[in-house]
């Protein structure tokens, strides 16, 4: 009967066995081993020669074993030896110390570990892929040498000689091969797959130059290199103890089918993660140039070339003036406007475009080309695609397949899948990040609509006539007269009809009347929902064209706007296409029913001066939030946004809204 000390020590040795046996590890537990043998001040040597030296025999070695073990009859003169540098010294003293640390070693897992790790110990200054060619060099030392007296031996006295010495017949005798034909052939194979383990592991660590930033991919393949060239030495390891059962046949086989498929899996996510990185570093590199192509002046129709088409697509565009498919060479020497969206596109944002084709068309000056960023085509985008085609006049990217600067488009640019139109001059060079929100509110009034031209129009402009007035006639002429107008709108019936009947009771009062102020009422409400879709996608497309301006007047009273589209009610009081005042709901409702409380002053100190002060009165003692829904809209949108109210800067929210709403996209024919 065991005592309570031989069991407690039984139990010890198989918790250690466990600890230490890597088929039973996470890749967690075998890092924190692993990380306590590194150090970090790293020995430099030319590790790109030995591990040269390290393909070249081995690739001849397992050569041999083929056609030893096989009977194939592959020439070794048909393997291309790599040069390595002419100046490179062997690390001879550590490949013998690594040689002689996996020597003769009992058979098993927790043994194998324990060896890895004195071997890590002893490579402790070195990169880990440098720890991983250093102990297949060793390994390679040996294998090259021993396959190498076995072809030797028979023609050479002296290779004979240290061929026994090495047991090398004991495992090439005839009857010695086919007895351990299957035995052989595995470790030859575990070899191979070995070495091209640690050659991928060699490739990786020299993609390390790049910045993982630009190569997402690299980041986690990095990390799991460590725990990659543990699995590469302890299988070099268990490979070793196995060549010495079948040259000694004494002891006990190694059973190395956990270690092949331990390795296999490595190599396959290995392959994996190197060719996902040399694509985030061809299209980092591509981004780089792209970028360098919009800085330096060239020319319209290459940089149209490079930013659209990838390497192999056809390079045509689709002419929806004549219906018919054109070279992109008539981009050459032209102002272009590049319109770019998804296919959720809507008939009127399409329309928006309209004028400035019908202003264009005779002109050979410019050319609208419709860039739509499909990420991968199904047949119901293709039939989605072909219908927004025809209701589009200018020149389409027909091309099914991705867009080659969809990456440089999404961040330079800042597309976020709403319509967006990049001015370019005829050398490539961007006069405006997107010109569609100006277009939408100023149509042909911001012609050729570049920056320079979003500055002057905003110098020259009111808003109001170009959200307004440019879509009701009556708006119009009132502006042209300079009347006053009082516009309100708002999602609550109740209050609309309230603030009707105290607006109009206040613009015929007999005092306004005296004093010859005329004022003409508009609900934005009562038209038809088109209209006031334009109204507020106007508003919209106005404070983007605003956001980066210095916060002036008109600023803020964009922004006041924007913020009130969803609420009960609000009103802006307008003199010809000036704003006077703007306000919520509940304020600009109070003023103009306490109209008797202010009337007598608007004969002393006029019409706009009184109805203000009573406005802010009444704003004082009604304290009241103000929040922007801003729709996710294509252009960059400034980091901080000041409260129009009180000039504080805005809390940011995200929140999510379904877009099915009635009659705002096109259905597929």
């Amino acid at each position: 009967m065991a005592t309570k000390h031989s069991l407690k020590s039984l139990f010890h040795r198989n918790s250690e066995s466990e600890h230490n046996n890597p088929l039973n590890m996470s890749d967690e537990q075998i890092l924190e081993q692993i990380y306590t043998t590194h150090v970090h001040s790293h020995t430099k040597f030319d590790v790109d020669s030995l591990f040269i030296l390290v393909e070249n025999t081995l690739r001849r070695s397992t050569l041999i074993v083929d056609n030893a073990v096989q009977g194939s009859k592959a020439s070794l003169e048909q393997v291309e030896d790599k040069i390595p540098q002419a100046n490179f010294n062997s690390p001879l003293c550590t490949l013998k110390q690594i040689s002689s640390e996996m020597a003769c070693k009992v058979p098993g897992e927790e043994n194998a570990h324990k060896t890895t790790m004195t071997i890590l110990v002893m490579l402790s200054n070195y990169e880990w892929d440098a720890k991983a060619v250093l102990t297949m060099a060793a390994f390679a030392m040996e294998y090259g040498e021993f396959w190498l007296l076995a072809q030797q031996q028979p023609t050479d006295p002296m290779a004979k000689s240290v061929a026994f010495l090495k047991g090398v017949p004991m495992l090439t005798k005839p009857a010695a091969l086919q007895k351990h034909r299957h035995a052989i052939t595995e470790l030859n194979n575990l070899v191979k797959t070995t070495l091209l383990v640690i050659e991928l592991i060699f490739e990786l660590e020299k993609l390390t130059t790049f910045d993982t930033k630009d190569v997402p991919a690299l980041l986690p393949a990095i990390q799991q290199i460590p725990v990659d060239v543990y699995w590469a030495i302890i299988t070099i390891v268990a490979i070793v103890t196995q060549i010495e059962y079948l040259t000694t046949e004494s002891g006990n086989k190694t059973d190395l089918s956990h270690y092949a498929q331990k390795i296999n899996i490595i190599l396959n996510k290995l392959r994996k993660q190197i060719i996902l990185c040399r694509q985030e570093i061809e299209e980092a590199e591509y981004h780089q140039r792209l970028r360098k192509i919009f800085q330096t002046p060239t020319e319209i129709m290459e940089v149209f070339k490079f930013l659209v088409f990838t390497k192999d697509a056809p390079q045509l565009l689709f002419d929806g003036a004549t219906k018919t498919t054109v070279e992109i060479s008539e981009l050459k020497k032209k102002h272009v406007y590049l319109l770019i969206s998804t296919l959720d596109m809507t008939e009127e944002e399409i329309l928006v475009l309209r004028p400035v084709y019908d202003y264009i068309k005779s002109s050979d000056e410019y050319k609208i080309v419709w860039i739509p960023i499909v990420e991968e085509w199904t047949e119901k985008l293709l039939k989605r695609f072909e219908f927004l085609k025809s209701k589009m006049p200018w020149y389409v990217v027909q091309h099914f397949g991705p867009i080659a600067g969809y990456r440089f488009i999404k961040e330079e640019w800042h597309f976020k899948k709403r319509p967006m139109v990049v001015v370019l001059n005829p050398q490539g060079k961007v006069q405006h990040a997107n010109a569609f929100h100006l277009i939408h509110v100023y149509g042909m009034k911001a012609f050729p609509f570049t920056s320079a031209d979003q500055e002057r129009i905003d110098r020259e402009i009111h808003w109001i006539g170009s959200v307004v007035g440019d879509h009701h006639p009556h708006i119009s002429t009132w502006i042209r007269e300079q009347k006053y107008i009082l516009i309100y709108g708002g999602s609550d019936k109740e209050w609309i009809q309230q603030f009707t009947k105290y607006a109009t009771a206040f613009a015929h009062d007999a005092t306004l009347k005296e004093a010859k102020i005329q004022i003409e009422l508009f609900c934005v409400e009562k038209e038809e929902k088109s209209f006031l879709r334009r109204f507020w996608s106007g508003i919209e497309s106005l404070f983007v064209t605003k956001a980066h301006n210095t916060v002036d007047a008109v600023t803020k009273e964009v922004q006041k706007m924007l913020s009130y589209k969803n609420e009960t009610g609000w009103a802006v009081l307008c003199k010809g296409s000036s704003v006077v005042v703007s306000g919520h709901g509940t304020t600009i409702l109070k003023t103009v029913a306490e109209f008797e409380k202010w009337k007598e002053v608007v004969l002393k100190k006029g019409f706009e001066h009184s109805f203000i002060e009573h406005h802010e009165k009444i704003t004082r003692t009604t304290h009241r939030c103000i929040h922007l829904e801003i729709p996710n809209i294509a252009g960059k949108l400034p980091d901080n946004i000041k409260c129009p109210e009180c000039g504080r800067i805005m809390e940011i929210f995200i929140s999510y809204k379904c877009c099915h709403t009635d009659n705002t996209s096109i259905a597929i024919q």
